[in-house]
């Protein structure tokens, strides 16, 4: 890994299909106007070691892999896993990553799945929050080692909800659970491993439940989570508090 002085990095600009949500701007060094989205990597960033990321063309993905079934001889991580070994691209361009994980996240969190999945409680409006907040989350990385060396704020899923969506911690939490949880069975399961091969990799998350809030991210097939959770735990504390921080207070 070649660690990267987050100074010299340029403001990264990428304009998505979707409008996101403005209030993005709450938390620093991102900005946010209508589909265009702005990240100034020194302010945004708690850690930033590293400026590329895999990635594979999404549209490849949905015709040579979101169809194809697993095997006896071929389990699906394993389908995934020699998709990226075939068309995984390293790329130093940030936008790009930004622009196919809004592929991945429009296609894992679309509203088709509210009327078949028996989560009433969720809303499209639900569906909309998880696709902005886990697209930016594409931005961190895990090396094959296990480190980790990108963390932005998007790392803790509710903490960044609760400061830009408002959100309780009830609610936020019931979020987190559906972006980790896959919606809880193994169809979707196997659809989300398939269409994060666009990613590089696996979703991957240090928690057990809600409450430990400890995140997630798109990690390597083979990455050591024995040093990534240990990576983990040493810093979480202390960089929650902080997106914690620029809650906006209820109106009186």
């Amino acid at each position: 890994m070649t660690t990267t002085d987050i100074t010299d990095i340029t403001a990264v600009t990428v304009e998505l299909p979707e409008a996101f949500d403005p209030r993005w701007s709450r938390l620093p060094g991102i900005q946010v106007d209508g589909r265009r989205i702005t990240i100034a990597p020194a302010e945004y960033f708690f850690r930033f070691e590293s400026n590329t990321w895999l990635v594979a063309d999404w549209e490849l993905v949905k015709v040579q892999l979101l169809h194809v079934d697993e095997t006896t001889e071929s389990a699906v991580e394993q389908l995934a896993l020699d998709f990226i070994k075939q068309h995984g691209e390293s790329t130093s361009d940030a936008a790009r990553v930004l622009a196919t994980a809004y592929e991945v996240y429009a296609h894992l969190f679309r509203d088709e799945h509210l009327t078949g999945l028996g989560l009433p409680q969720i809303t499209a409006e639900h569906l909309r929050m998880l696709r902005e907040a886990a697209t930016l989350m594409a931005l961190n990385k895990v090396e094959p080692d296990g480190h980790i060396s990108n963390v932005g704020p998007c790392w803790f899923f509710p903490a960044a909800t609760s400061v830009v969506f408002d959100l309780d911690d009830e609610t936020g939490g019931m979020l987190d659970e559906v972006y980790h949880g896959g919606w809880f069975n193994e169809h979707r399961r196997i659809e989300s491993i398939k269409a994060h091969a666009a990613l590089g990799g696996r979703l991957v998350h240090g928690c057990q439940s809600v409450p430990d809030q400890s995140g997630g991210v798109v990690a390597p097939y083979g990455a050591s989570m024995a040093n990534f959770r240990n990576d983990l735990a040493a810093f979480k504390a202390g960089w929650i508090e902080q997106v914690h921080a620029h809650r906006v207070p209820p109106a009186a």
